[in-house]
């Protein structure tokens, strides 16, 4: 729909670039990338709001846009490179970083989001290879966790490549930020980035405490 487009340049005009998102194949993605067609019919209106939007029915959300295309600036990503969305939903993240010119694998394991998002990548356009499984024998160049982790994600660490990154939000609420790690010789050190919230990922919650 043209009002789509147009609502989508506004995006990738007020949100991104004013959220020091530059890098011109990232801003390029988010405007080609139909972001509605992630999103229920019934929730298609909201898909360039400034906000996350809740997928009803699953345990996952879209992230804000201007979250995720600065995490995925930040990836510094490579035409050619295999890079990985978790957690992602319907794959828009996924998305960005196919139309980038990455060889994309969107791992979901919610199996309610999960059911839904190869219907919304062939409605995209966007070829991406999705799973509910933790990839086996894979490594990735760069992977995305599109969701907040109040624990470091450290089981997908073992999922880099030599030199890989791995970005994600760590914390809830307003002691959340986003955190870049780098595989370097069997290690993987990460360093904070810019403050940012994101939907809770249920599987890396903190387990709790015991009280006496």
């Amino acid at each position: 729909m043209e009002s789509f487009a147009a609502l989508r340049r506004m995006m990738v005009d007020c949100q991104l670039r004013t959220y020091d998102v530059m890098d011109r194949a990232v801003l390029a993605a988010a405007d080609e990338v139909p972001r509605e067609a992630f999103l229920p019919e019934t929730l298609a209106h909201l898909a360039y709001l400034d906000q996350p939007v809740p997928l009803p029915g699953t345990g996952r959300a879209l992230m804000t846009p201007m979250v995720i295309a600065r995490m995925i600036q930040l990836l510094d990503l490579q035409p050619g490179e295999d890079v990985l969305e978790y957690g992602g939903a319907t794959g828009y993240g996924a998305a960005l970083m196919a139309r980038m010119g990455t060889q994309a694998t969107l791992w979901e394991p919610d199996v309610a989001a999960h059911a839904l998002a190869e219907p919304a990548l062939r409605e995209a356009g966007v070829a991406v290879s999705v799973t509910a499984n933790r990839p086996a024998d894979a490594a990735f160049d760069a992977i995305l966790v599109s969701g907040a982790c109040e624990t470091a994600p450290e089981t997908l660490f073992s999922l880099l490549r030599q030199g890989g990154r791995l970005i994600v939000v760590e914390g809830l609420g307003r002691s959340a930020r986003v955190k870049l790690y780098q595989e370097s010789g069997g290690n993987v050190s990460g360093r904070p980035v810019f403050d940012a919230a994101a939907p809770a990922l249920s599987e890396f919650r903190r387990a709790p405490a015991f009280v006496f």
